[in-house]
């Protein structure tokens, strides 16, 4: 069952199977936008910038793409903004290289807040399996007369899965009549963010809880719509707690150091030793002397090594000795506590 919203995975789309085990490397292109909904939750750093990343990390060189899908076993790729379409030619050329890499059953669904053109659609083509489409908020009453429809139906004649994706706000049951249309149709929990917080308040939304971005509220906008079995809710708390989490498991597994742990969410934990001034040869000598050969790594002005080891040994190596908690493959840091 789907642990978000009590459906069986028959009634899901192929990419939210797919990330709801963790398998979807995210493949972020562009910033950039054609529309400014108030809702957007897209953060400063990334909004309105060229700037590609794969999952967590930027992108200099296409090669870091594949490396990435490699360090997850990626088996799809999802890909959003801002808005994709705005760089077509670049998705393609990034979905070229998946297909190729990966094999045509690597499964790669494209987020997108436009109504694709027949051209666009035909670019696409064999490259991008499954289309969301996001209509805005104020055509959702008159949805059946809007192009985002007319492209649906092109785009399922051409082999697309197709399908609705928008976040929960008031006036979702007049997305209804589109259902017969779609293949699916996902809502996401509205969430609360840095640049979406002044409208949040302007509109008198408040957050659910202190431990998740949800507004609340959200979830009964929903209801109606919800008792449709092509309908699927996708809440705040389950990409936090179970999407992010399975990914980073499985890019963990595929990348932690021999004296890295692993911990349940993913993150992996080790020891870290910045030697007092003139002290670095004496530490190293007890770490060639104490420590086995795959226990620790010399990164030149620190040492890294397993955290039980680091405490075993602080008493003999001077200097500041931390433990940090952080994302896989160098990813962001979580925690650092002091020893």
């Amino acid at each position: 069952m789907d642990e978000s919203s009590g459906q069986s995975d028959m009634t899901l789309s192929q990419g939210c199977i797919l990330c709801h085990q963790g398998a979807k490397m995210v493949l972020f292109v562009t910033g950039r936008c054609h529309r400014a909904c108030w809702y957007c939750p897209l953060s400063a750093e990334r909004k309105g910038t060229d700037t590609v990343y794969a999952n967590e990390h930027p992108v200099d060189i296409p090669r870091q793409v594949l490396e990435e899908a490699e360090n997850m076993s990626a088996l799809g790729t999802g890909i959003t903004g801002g808005e994709p379409l705005l760089c077509l030619d670049i998705v393609t050329e990034y979905c070229h290289m998946l297909k190729d890499r990966f094999g045509p059953d690597h499964h790669i669904h494209l987020y997108t807040a436009k109504a694709p053109t027949g051209s666009e659609l035909a670019q696409m083509q064999g490259l991008v399996d499954e289309i969301r489409l996001h209509p805005p908020h104020e055509c959702w009453a008159t949805i059946l007369e809007t192009d985002y429809i007319r492209s649906a139906q092109q785009a399922k004649v051409m082999g697309f899965a197709i399908g609705i994706e928008v976040p929960a706000l008031p006036g979702l049951e007049h997305l209804i009549p589109a259902l017969p249309i779609l293949d699916f149709l996902n809502i996401n929990e509205l969430e609360w963010g840095e640049t979406n917080a002044y409208q949040m308040r302007e509109r008198g939304y408040e957050l659910a809880d202190d431990l998740h971005n949800a507004i609340d509220g959200a979830r009964e906008w929903a209801d109606e719509l919800c008792r449709h079995e092509k309908v699927h809710w996708c809440s705040s708390a389950f990409k936090d707690s179970v999407q992010l989490r399975e990914r980073l498991k499985r890019t963990a597994e595929n990348t932690a150091r021999p004296f890295d742990e692993i911990t349940h969410d993913g993150t992996v934990v080790y020891g870290v030793l910045e030697p007092e001034t003139g002290q670095e040869e004496a530490c190293a000598d007890i770490f060639d002397r104490e420590f086995e050969t795959d226990s620790f790594l010399n990164c030149g002005d620190h040492f890294e090594t397993a955290w039980w080891l680091l405490t075993q040994h602080a008493g003999e190596l001077p200097g500041k000795k931390y433990v940090v908690e952080r994302y896989p493959n160098g990813g962001m840091i979580v925690e650092v506590t002091p020893l």
